[in-house]
């Protein structure tokens, strides 16, 4: 079924589609559902096409912006970009890189790791992404499982530091870092090979074949290589372009562009950098996250979509509320935080047929604090932003709401590497905040009998990479793969997540307890910035708290607590107070069984340097258990 809504501008050309799903009941309960495919599928060629494809029929389009050393950006066109990915693809077939051999690289994310990226499946190679945060340990399984030839830094001391594990890479044969310019040698280097030879290659490369293998963090264990060909990017991006229009297709004048910030050995940075390219929208690179230089990269491209997990939103909301509050307009804030999610939730209730929209009163509210307060949280972001995508882990309805009241359009989603990045995404025309929205277009969503998440359709990948077991182990027996997490579909097919199937937590009285919504409400809070909870077989629920910097050191100037030292702040009486009421809020989403009844404030925050997340932010929770197993037993013991 399919019903067509709110045609955008003529001049734009976009009439958008809304694909309703596909519903099966189980005892009057939804356990699947399906949304039909909103374009055909690839049936030849492969992403290796795209810059060429763009540049034949585009020339002149500004598909790229490059950051030069001054900060200013500088446009690349369609054209440019073609030819700089041929120039680097015959580099790469000059050092004698063979069709099929993996190349790694290891970079934040940057110009050259896309080029390099494009280059690479121009010239019939496999792409293997490693974070830059990785250990030196893991680096080297990396290498070594996926039998990489070559690999790409972004800074000597990255490959300095791999120096003596060489001798156990045996098949590491290239190693080119970014710094030293050794991308611009390999174009030097292949300037005398005809453009033939990469014509060739690209002409052999279809849908079917292996295009990367990304390995999963993994909480756990070593990594998973996760084997996904062309075709998978190709239905997924294909169809998150036609189903988020809004982002990919300007319904104005205005161009549509993109700053990412988000890890490109990341899947869903990475997804999104292709979905950029293949709907000519501009793509640029940030390649710090820190504050002061993302929000300077902001400022300078000027984005109208912002691609986030939700702690970037959580973190400009909070250090937005901290600026009223230094400002004595704390409660001006508060007002139009209320306010906007108000509006928000109008506005969904209206697309849903269930209300008339925002009333007179709340938009004429609405104006009078937009200069005031929403416009400068939009200026925070560049001043353009519109549109956010977000994923990683739920952003919660409230915090959505407010967003979408301060005109800012959240388009929550779920997915993993396993499904090419987004499974299921907020359809714009019909949102339902708090949820992850329906599946791709394309694919299903099943939920088995104990609410287990299970997969299906041709963005799920081909299986995990095993080159000692003649290839790759199949992922499914079925068709279905099945995801570890949990979650529930409502009875209009709208999939809420709840967590991890093996992080369920079973006390001592039998109660099943997932802690991720909890954990995601307490994270949310100004001055928390991480939540672990603990009750494996123990009497009751507790949870580890880790503090903002940012928030606590505005709340000490709040508080008048500059004299009180960090080893007494975490027990200090007035922030123990704080933090209780925002346990005693989170524990209304719950249970009395499930509810939180003791906390410990812990000494350091929760990091991927120090080995208690992953590169997604996912906590390592059997690290985090060992390493505070004294704490834990306090709660207990106490």
């Amino acid at each position: 079924m399919t019903t067509s809504h709110h045609p955008a501008s003529s001049a734009e050309g976009i009439t958008p589609t809304l694909v309703a799903p596909e519903i099966k009941r189980l005892d009057g309960v939804v356990r699947e559902v399906a949304v039909p495919p909103l374009v055909t599928p690839v049936t030849h060629g492969s992403l290796a096409d795209i810059p060429f494809d763009t540049a034949a029929a585009h020339p002149a389009d500004e598909i790229l912006s490059r950051r030069d050393q001054d900060g200013s950006w500088r446009p690349v066109t369609a054209e440019e970009f073609a030819a700089q990915v041929l120039a680097v693809a015959k580099g790469l077939i000059a050092e004698g890189l063979m069709p099929g051999d993996r190349l790694a690289i290891m970079a934040r994310t940057t110009y050259e790791w896309t080029l390099l990226d494009f280059a690479a499946w121009a010239a019939g190679l496999v792409t293997v992404p490693i974070y830059p945060t990785s250990s030196v340990f893991q680096v080297r399984w990396i290498l070594q499982d996926s039998g990489a030839v070559a690999l790409a830094t972004e800074t000597t001391a990255q490959a300095a530091a791999l120096g003596p594990e060489r001798d156990r890479l045996p098949d590491l044969a290239h190693l080119w870092i970014f710094e030293k310019d050794h991308v611009d040698r390999l174009a030097e280097r292949g300037r005398d090979l005809s453009d033939h030879e990469v014509a060739v290659r690209r002409g052999v490369l279809g849908p079917d074949t292996l295009a990367t293998v990304v390995y999963t963090s993994g909480t756990t264990g070593r990594p998973k290589g996760c084997a996904l060909t062309h075709g998978n990017f190709f239905n997924e991006v294909d169809n998150a372009v036609e189903l988020l229009y809004p982002v990919f297709k300007s319904r104005t004048k205005e161009e549509a562009s993109i700053l990412l910030f988000l890890p490109l050995a990341h899947i869903f940075g990475r997804m999104v950098a292709i979905a950029c390219l293949r709907a000519r929208v501009r793509l640029g690179h940030a390649a710090s996250l820190r504050s002061e230089e993302l929000l300077a990269d902001l400022a300078g491209f000027k984005p109208t979509c912002l691609i986030a997990i939700p702690y970037v939103l959580e973190k400009v909301y909070n250090t937005a509320r901290a600026t009223a509050e230094r400002m004595g307009r704390a409660s001006s804030f508060d007002r139009a935080a209320a306010l906007a999610r108000k509006y928000g939730e109008a506005a969904e209730a209206r697309q849903h047929g269930e209300g008339g929209g925002p009333s007179r009163a709340l938009k004429v509210a609405r104006t009078f604090y937009d200069p005031l307060i929403y416009r400068r949280i939009r200026n925070a972001l560049g001043g353009r932003v519109r549109y956010a995508i977000c994923g990683g882990s739920p952003l919660g309805r409230p915090l959505a709401a407010f967003y979408a009241g301060a005109g800012i359009e959240i388009y929550e989603g779920y997915g993993l590497t396993e499904a090419t990045a987004a499974a299921t995404c907020t359809p714009p025309l019909k949102p339902r905040m708090g949820t992850v929205g329906w599946p791709i277009p394309g694919a299903k969503v099943r939920i088995a009998a104990d609410g287990e998440i299970l997969l299906w359709g041709p963005t799920v990948f081909r299986g995990y990479w095993e080159p000692h077991a003649g290839g790759l182990t199949p992922a499914t027996t079925d068709g279905w793969f099945r995801t570890g997490d949990i979650g529930s579909l409502d009875d209009d097919g709208y999939l809420t997540i709840t967590g991890r199937k093996k992080e369920i937590i079973i006390t001592a009285g039998g109660k099943s307890v997932a802690p991720a919504p909890l954990e995601n409400w307490l994270r949310a809070h100004p001055l928390i910035s991480q939540a672990a909870l603990v009750g494996d077989r123990r009497p009751y629920v507790a949870a580890l708290l880790t503090l903002d910097p940012d928030g606590i050191t505005h709340w000490r100037h709040m508080n008048g607590k500059h004299g009180v030292p960090a080893q007494l702040l975490r027990e200090d009486h007035d922030l123990r107070a704080v933090l209780q009421r925002a346990i005693d809020e989170a524990n209304k989403l719950v249970s009395r069984p499930e509810s939180i009844r003791r906390f410990t404030v812990l000494p350091g925050d929760f990091t991927e340097e120090s080995g208690h997340l992953t590169p997604s932010m996912k906590l390592r929770r059997e690290t985090i258990a060992e390493e505070f197993a004294g704490a834990i037993e306090e709660m207990y013991d106490s």
